[in-house]
């Protein structure tokens, strides 16, 4: 994580996390699985699907401790298979 995004947050804080996905089955069910093995919680994803039916964003709230645990979560959610771009 570069400097600049260092000073972007002062942890502990709420973090909006998004993921762009394909539009498949489950696939937000696989984004917040792989979010609570660093981050344990009950989460509720807000979906949205593109216009033309093939992508599909993720939007979970979560509350972060420190910056290890936002760049673990990045990780674990970039290895979803269907994962496209992560915000």
């Amino acid at each position: 994580m570069t400097r600049e995004a260092k000073e972007l947050w002062s942890f502990p804080c709420d973090f909006v996390f998004k993921a762009m996905t394909i539009a498949v089955d489950g696939i937000e069910d696989n984004v917040i699985s792989a979010i609570q093995k660093h981050v344990p919680g009950d989460y509720q994803a807000k979906l949205r699907l593109s216009s033309g039916g093939k992508y599909l964003s993720v939007t979970v709230n979560i509350y972060l401790t420190d910056k290890q645990q936002l760049e673990n979560v990045y990780k674990e959610v970039h290895a979803v298979e269907g994962v496209k771009m992560l915000l």
